[in-house]
């Protein structure tokens, strides 16, 4: 996969940053299915390309994106890091707000950031196809736009209560040439399985991870990617928060005061706050980081830190996690990726050494802290983001102090997810 050969800007990172070189305690491995021993890299080799693996147990702490993907990335990247000076207006704060928004990407999310990474490693050893599984459609569509741009096939399983309520999403991935099921479906014994069982599901990402890795292992041309919750997609998103540091001091701030992302399967959050975590870590910096994750799948805030599966059927490695159980199907809330059982290890294991902290938001108020913000500023958050906007909007008003420096992650746009904001406006 050669580049292009065209110059790309400066301000687009050169490297992702690891934060496993700055953690104070290694991330507990990832355990074999069977053996319950740690996973050596050729148990992962059926579903992950070499490089990739290597950077799943990575502990540099820079790692250099390659020119063919830095190409891609300038199309969009940096994105912008904006003063919201109307939301302070409005909201009465003399705090100087900020949000870094990823909704610029072509498919209107942070999810290209992993996913045109995966397909260039994945196309540059031989692979032909991927699967996926898709909440909200944002990785989905994105991964279908990566494999587009690299010159592979993409399928993907979307959630049964996504794929029924967003047809627009669908349609995005039909148009980038992906292929998207309804997940469980009756293409996969997994699928088949979960089916007979739940015949009413309104599915999970659990389910939809068991479907895309089974169809990936009996291929010998595919892989699996996954749009969170491993290492090399937290690394993937740190574009984000290293882009945020350089954009905060460009405007004259010393360091950001507390940092807001929401938080599903981990991607968002990780590529927002790790940067500011590791400023906290080897400069002494103060950076608070709040992970705002929605009421209906609090699995920060209400699950355990115990290995469990990343998937409903139990194919996954182990991953020592915060969970609320691998058969948690939560209810079908407009925020479809958010609807995970689980958190990224190394998100759960930085919440459990507390350099993060997290907050359950319920739906009805992330709604209404997006239509507060969109009328403010003009961006309509995506679902998902909203709950870092609402974690954020209460912040100020009840405990943000003047001059303090607040940074909001709006991880996209919900252009199409307009349909989940009819109830509220």
């Amino acid at each position: 996969m050669d580049p292009i050969g065209f110059a790309v800007p400066s301000t687009v990172p050169t490297h992702w940053y690891n934060l496993m070189a700055d953690l104070p305690e290694p991330v507990p491995p990832h355990l074999h299915p069977g053996t319950r021993q740690p996973l050596t890299p050729e148990d992962l080799a059926p579903l992950f390309p070499q490089s990739l693996i290597a950077q799943e147990v990575s502990t540099e702490r820079w790692i250099e994106i390659p020119q063919t993907v830095r190409e891609i990335y300038a199309g969009w990247r940096p994105s912008p890091l904006v003063r919201a000076h109307r939301l302070e207006r409005a909201l009465g704060t003399g705090a100087h707000v900020y949000y870094k928004y990823e909704g610029v990407s072509p498919a209107g999310s942070h999810k290209p950031n992993s996913a045109v990474a995966q397909a260039y490693f994945n196309a540059a050893e031989g692979i032909t196809r991927l699967t996926t599984e898709t909440g909200a459609g944002q990785w989905g569509a994105s991964l279908s736009m990566a494999c587009a741009l690299l010159g592979l096939e993409c399928e993907v399983w979307q959630v049964r209560a996504s794929y029924d309520s967003k047809p627009y999403r669908r349609m995005q991935m039909e148009t980038y040439g992906g292929v998207c099921h309804s997940s469980p479906s009756d293409l996969t014994k997994a699928g088949r399985e979960l089916l007979e069982k739940f015949p009413d599901t309104t599915g999970s990402l659990g389910m939809a991870i068991s479907e895309a890795v089974e169809s990936a292992v009996e291929d010998p041309n595919a892989h699996y990617a996954l749009g969170s919750v491993l290492n090399h997609v937290m690394l993937h998103q740190t574009v984000i928060g290293q882009e945020a540091l350089v954009q905060l001091g460009e405007a004259g701030e010393q360091q950001a005061d507390i940092v807001f992302g929401c938080a599903g399967g981990g991607s968002n959050l990780a590529g927002l706050s790790f940067p500011f975590i590791g400023q906290n870590l080897r400069e002494g910096s103060t950076t608070k980081v709040v992970a705002c994750e929605p009421a209906a799948c609090p699995s920060l805030t209400q699950g355990e830190y115990r290995y469990d599966f990343g998937d409903v059927a139990g194919m996954t490695p182990l991953l020592k996690m915060y969970t609320l159980g691998r058969e948690f199907v939560p209810p079908a809330i407009h925020a479809g990726g958010l609807r995970y059982h689980g958190m990224s290890p190394i998100v759960s294991h930085a919440v459990n050494l507390g350099l993060i902290s997290a907050i359950a938001v319920d739906q009805d108020t992330a709604f209404t802290a997006g239509i507060e913000f969109a009328r403010a500023e003009g961006i309509i958050p995506a679902p998902e983001s909203c709950h870092a906007v609402a974690g954020a909007m209460d912040y100020l008003r009840t405990s943000a102090q003047d001059g303090e420096v607040v940074v909001i992650g709006l991880s996209g746009n919900g252009v199409l997810d307009l349909a989940s904001y009819e109830k509220y406006v």
